[in-house]
């Protein structure tokens, strides 16, 4: 971390980006680092590829975040970009052509494990595959730069724990988010909002939709693998935004036969975001990168483009393989 650090304090200019349709974390880690950066001089942008989600406009009550494609001013040359919640370059789009030819450095901020196909030989970053999210690394990033937290910067970052520990369940056998949270919850930043904002904010349509997609899961390799897909039209119709199916995989992976499920969102015709989650017995990682997605051991993704039957018996084939080796594993266990 040191030499990015030298690299902050010299910088005069410096981006903030997150992957595409960003979520909790990317974007709390980025706004605690605009806020922190301009509390020491820094001139800061933030610049995603996609517009954030209604849910998380209680962190942009500024309105700083820039979307890429309506940029209020043209990019301008910058001494430091940082990429936050991802090492994956492809989750960038065009965004990360123009940060690399603006910024005369790029630094991906990150707790995914580094990506097969796109080892950081040559990029400079900042990975973490221990701490339960970015807005945790954010956080240390922010205690070694000794930069005295205030509100506006203990917010973002308790966004961005909460978030991708979904309230402290995902904490990786560790105290640490806890103990960062007990030193946030000083700023007086009402945990209770956060809450509200993050989990407790479905519409009528979203549960409407909720009933429609929850009778359709179904249940493969004995009961064990739960499949569910979310059809564009369906969101269309009752006006549910893509960020609202986030929660969907979560409430099929409450069921207790349940080891392993998927998520087929289709976000355009013949192109789907699928979403692998594992109880802990089935490592979805690997089948994940397979497919050109990554992510974590039991929680990861891709995007994949094809008919919705293709990409599933391929899916399944990967999962009934993970079960299969699985059963081998326990016999000669």
């Amino acid at each position: 971390m040191q030499p990015i650090i030298n690299q902050i304090k010299s910088a005069h200019s410096i981006i903030l980006s997150t992957h595409t349709q960003p979520d909790g974390d990317g974007i709390g880690s980025q706004v605690a680092l605009y806020w922190a950066f301009r509390k020491i001089g820094k001139n800061v942008r933030i610049i995603n590829v996609d517009e954030i989600p209604k849910k998380y406009a209680f962190l942009d009550t500024h309105g700083m975040i820039e979307c890429f494609n309506t940029l209020k001013k043209p990019m301008e040359k910058a001494d430091l970009g940082f990429i936050f919640d991802t090492n994956d370059p492809e989750l960038l789009l065009g965004l990360w052509n123009q940060l690399k030819a603006n910024c005369k450095h790029v630094v991906f901020v990150d707790h995914h494990p580094i990506l097969d196909r796109f080892p950081l030989k040559n990029e400079e970053h900042i990975i973490d595959t221990e701490a339960s999210s970015t807005g945790q690394i954010v956080f240390n990033l922010i205690k070694s730069l000794e930069i005295p937290l205030d509100a506006q910067i203990a917010l973002p970052i308790y966004t961005s724990i909460v978030f991708d520990t979904n309230y402290f369940r995902y904490i990786r056998g560790s105290p640490t988010p806890h103990l960062i949270a007990a030193e946030l919850l000083r700023h007086n930043i009402e945990p209770q909002k956060v809450h509200r904002y993050l989990f407790g904010n479905h519409t009528p349509n979203k549960l409407k939709f909720l009933s429609q997609i929850l009778g359709l899961v179904e249940y493969e390799v004995d009961g064990r693998l739960g499949l569910v897909r979310v059809k564009k039209e369906d969101m269309s119709a009752l006006g549910v935004e893509m960020d609202e199916t986030r929660d969907i995989i979560d409430m099929v992976m409450n069921v207790e036969s349940i080891e392993a499920a998927v998520l087929f969102r289709e976000d355009a015709k013949d192109y789907f975001k699928l979403s692998f989650r594992s109880k802990g017995m089935i490592a979805v990682n690997q089948l994940a990168q397979s497919l050109g997605g990554g992510g974590h051991k039991f929680a990861s993704g891709a995007y994949m483009r094809g008919s919705y039957g293709d990409i599933k018996n391929k899916v399944l084939t990967g999962f009934r393989g993970l079960f299969g080796d699985l059963e081998k594993s326990a016999v000669s266990g």
